[in-house]
């Protein structure tokens, strides 16, 4: 406008230096503003669970559109309990689809004014070769990953959940120990590429209460970055107890300069399963049900929210029982937890 103004040569004196002032000042306003219109992120202050994006498409809401065309009513009212909750959507390959299906989950939470909650699991040696085995090739190419993430959320806010397991994994001995080092080299590198976007918080997953103790966990969450980023992630795909867990962050946050951390509640809400039974003690066990409802109002302030990482109603591997591969839908387990 300013620029305009010169050229037409009708300002003078004061009404030039008037509609300068004016100019610079929509400028500054302009370059100030946030780009998008999705909702803030605070980084000290909780935010409502109602600004947590829930994801029209995926397995759960494909079931539930499936049951109501069969007037199947009393398993689509259950579905829907998992349904119409806020997830996360997880991103665990590198190919050129994945990382634009990111660009599009953040682009549509935005439009709709929520927060996406986004777990990144590509780890090179994912899993130590368990039934989620998998991960990028090798360390360069985990890092051109994650540069492509990173430029598919900038300008968009999100929450996300680096890396469920990897840093337990590297200190249960099944890596060892140069490609542990690797890995917590990794997972820093990976810390520092994500927190320089504004609106992106981390959480670097840290296991859960009965896997690593805390005096040990903390020194590797710090060695992987945990300290520059929002803070870490608990139970994730897991069913200890919110109680539990609570206990097991607390003593983590004092041991990591106060660092914040989130819960996953997808299937606590009954508890483990009893050990003694090899893998379904963990992988898809019976009797497990939904647990709290993502919030991020959980009464503590060092825990930042309650979310539903792990996709309730998808399998945890093909471990018994019919189950199919980790990450597909499985029916009767799905209708198992929401009753």
């Amino acid at each position: 406008m300013a620029r305009h103004l010169y050229k037409t040569g009708r300002l003078r004196n004061c009404t030039l230096v008037t509609a300068v002032v004016l100019a610079t000042a929509a400028v500054t306003l302009l370059r100030d503003r946030d780009p998008m219109p999705p909702v803030r992120v605070p980084e000290a202050a909780p935010l409502d669970a109602s600004v947590l994006y829930v994801d029209p498409t995926g397995a759960a809401a494909d079931h539930l559109r499936t049951l109501r065309r069969a007037g199947r009513t009393v398993e689509a009212a259950l579905v829907r309990r998992i349904a119409a909750r806020p997830v996360a959507s997880w991103f665990t390959d590198s190919r050129a689809a994945t990382v634009g299906r990111a660009r599009q989950l953040v682009t549509a939470a935005a439009r709709a004014r929520r927060l996406p909650v986004l777990v990144l699991y590509n780890i090179p040696h994912r899993d130590c070769a368990g039934h989620s085995a998998g991960g990028a090739a090798d360390a360069p190419s985990y890092r051109k990953w994650v540069s492509s993430m990173a430029a598919a959320l900038r300008g968009h806010h999100a929450l996300v959940i680096l890396e469920p397991d990897a840093v337990a994994h590297a200190l249960t001995g099944c890596l060892g120990p140069q490609r542990a080092a690797e890995r917590l080299t990794l997972l820093a590198g990976a810390i520092d590429t994500l927190r320089a976007l504004p609106g992106v918080r981390i959480y670097l997953d840290a296991g859960n209460p009965t896997w690593v103790p805390a005096a040990r966990m903390a020194p590797a969450l710090r060695r992987a970055g945990a300290t520059r980023a929002r803070g870490f992630a608990l139970n994730v795909a897991n069913f200890e107890t919110t109680t539990d867990n609570m206990g097991y962050g607390m003593e983590l946050s004092k041991l990591l300069d106060g660092a914040h951390f989130v819960i996953d509640t997808s299937r606590n809400g009954n508890g483990p399963a009893r050990r003694g039974a090899g893998d379904r003690h963990w992988c898809n066990p019976p009797g497990r049900r939904l647990g709290h409802p993502p919030t991020m109002r959980t009464g503590n302030t060092l825990a930042d929210a309650y979310l539903w990482v792990k996709r309730p109603g998808e399998s945890d591997g093909a471990c018994g029982g019919g189950a199919p591969p980790a990450g597909q839908w499985y029916p009767s387990y799905a209708l198992g937890l929401a009753r």
